[in-house]
């Protein structure tokens, strides 16, 4: 049976090419202790204290409930607090959340470093782009 279907799927490829960078992305983020998810959130509330939850979850492409999740726990880390203003609800860093920014940014800048090696930058660039422009197309649809 001809298995060439497979090489010509986009769910296929895609979550091949998901696996892949996942798991390099948090062999890098393995310093912080964190999975990249959480590194990367971590690192927009240190940019934007303040930042509604809502928002958070529109910029990381997840639902309402995961992020939720993901803040109980890093909560339970110390690492962030929400904050009640009126019915939003506002997610700063703590100190500590602070103080790990720095090991984020170097892992999330070894991260890129380390595809672009592979890929290189003009490669990965070009796959970012293409990616993000795809996934707003089917994403309208």
């Amino acid at each position: 049976m001809d298995e060439s279907f497979l090489h010509n799927c986009l769910f296929f490829t895609t979550n091949r090419l998901s696996r892949a960078i996942t798991k390099m992305a948090e062999e890098e983020f393995a310093a912080t202790g964190l999975t990249p998810m959480y590194g990367y959130l971590i690192r927009l509330v240190n940019i934007n204290p303040g930042i509604s939850q809502k928002e958070l979850a529109e910029k990381l492409y997840i639902t309402a409930s995961t992020l939720t999740r993901f803040i109980d726990k890093l909560e339970g880390k110390h690492l962030v607090e929400r904050r009640g203003q009126g019915k939003t609800v506002l997610v700063y860093p703590t100190e500590k959340g602070q103080q790990l920014l720095e090991t984020i940014l170097q892992a999330s800048k070894s991260f890129h470093q380390k595809y672009e090696e592979l890929l290189g930058p003009e490669a990965a660039r070009q796959l970012s782009e293409n990616m993000k422009q795809m996934s707003e197309k089917l994403e309208r649809q």
